[in-house]
């Protein structure tokens, strides 16, 4: 009898699983969204922290979801930071320097591709052990040489096309909203991006082979995928994000600056952690992402409201990132009881 009722309760256990997989972080976005707006009534649930909010994740939001498709691949990216900095610091030159404005909203995109084709290629053709190795070493090479191209001095006053991006205002007073309640740019293109980025993963053959490559390589290459050429599609899209969001960036503070993204890509790490990608590889979705970032960004918000030193945020995050790895321990190992 008790033999049965272990198993059972066993049983039970292992049946919950898939839901708390794919609904548990939104469960602890909600409970913390609680939690803070009882701490909060009258300030955390305004119109203006919640699009505050979204407006301080933009670019952090770009940043994590071209982690997590590195991620997927069982893969690491630690030049993330370094490459929105040098794709900013391209387009703060650019600006200066006089170009169209669709010139100087494209530039980042095109070099943060390139920076990132860049360290898929020397992952593949150099035979890195490990991508952190090849991103690591590029983590200071791109910082490095966007501080040599700019001086390492800030470069300010951009185009109203790239202010719009970062810090401009839908308005909704068509609605019946008043003229405070309006919509950020940021917060539609985050949207766009997501919801693309979604369809890409989930409904193509390219989305597919990625997180074949992360649940077993060699399976993958057997299958007849050319890895190496994934690969570097997905290190060029981490890069391409990268620059999206120094565009956002550059439109939110109207200036590039040499330690813009420092340590951006350890936030970006933590928010697809946080989210429920798994660094073995072949697991999370573009929902968790969002969640992950949104945790953060709601933690560090609600703190700051209640005056909680960003002593206590780093250590609080830090919990919840080793609380995160360590759930992703155990679902592996419970996946291979199973």
């Amino acid at each position: 009898m008790v033999e049965n009722k272990k198993e059972k309760k066993e049983s039970l256990f292992l049946k919950a699983i898939p839901y708390f997989d794919k609904y548990g972080i939104l469960l602890l976005l909600l409970l913390m969204i609680i939690g803070l707006h009882l701490l909060q009534p009258e300030v955390f649930l305004s119109w203006r922290n919640v699009t505050n909010v979204f407006k301080q994740i933009s670019w952090q939001s770009m940043l994590a979801l071209g982690v997590f498709i590195v991620i997927v691949t069982a893969g690491i990216d630690l030049s993330v930071g370094s490459i929105m900095m040098l794709s900013l610091m391209v387009l703060a030159i650019t600006s200066k320097a006089g170009a169209p404005w669709y010139v100087v909203v494209l530039i980042p995109l095109v070099i943060g591709m390139f920076c990132g084709m860049f360290n898929g290629l020397g992952i593949t053709i150099l035979r890195m052990p490990h991508p952190f190795i090849m991103t690591l070493g590029t983590l200071y090479i791109f910082r490095g040489t966007g501080n040599l191209i700019s001086g390492g001095v800030p470069i300010s006053g951009f185009t109203e096309e790239v202010r719009l991006l970062g810090n401009g205002r839908i308005d909704l007073t068509w609605l019946g909203l008043k003229e405070s309640q309006y919509l950020p740019v940021s917060v539609v293109l985050i949207a766009v991006v997501f919801f693309l980025m979604w369809a890409f993963l989930n409904h193509t053959r390219t989305g597919k082979w990625i997180y074949a490559i992360g649940g077993n390589p060699n399976a993958a290459r057997a299958a007849g995928i050319n890895v190496n050429k994934i690969l570097v599609i997905v290190y060029s899209l981490c890069g391409l994000l990268a620059g999206f969001g120094a565009l956002i960036l550059a439109g939110r503070a109207d200036s590039g600056y040499p330690n813009a993204g420092l340590n951006a890509e350890l936030d970006a790490i933590a928010a697809c952690i946080i989210g429920g990608a798994s660094f073995f590889g072949g697991r999370g979705t573009v929902l968790g992402v969002f969640a992950g970032v949104m945790i953060m960004g709601i933690l560090r918000n609600g703190l700051n409201l209640n005056d909680v030193s960003a002593f206590w945020q780093q250590v609080l995050i830090g919990s919840i990132i080793v609380v995160a790895v360590y759930v992703d321990v155990l679902r592996k190992d419970l996946g291979t009881r199973k």
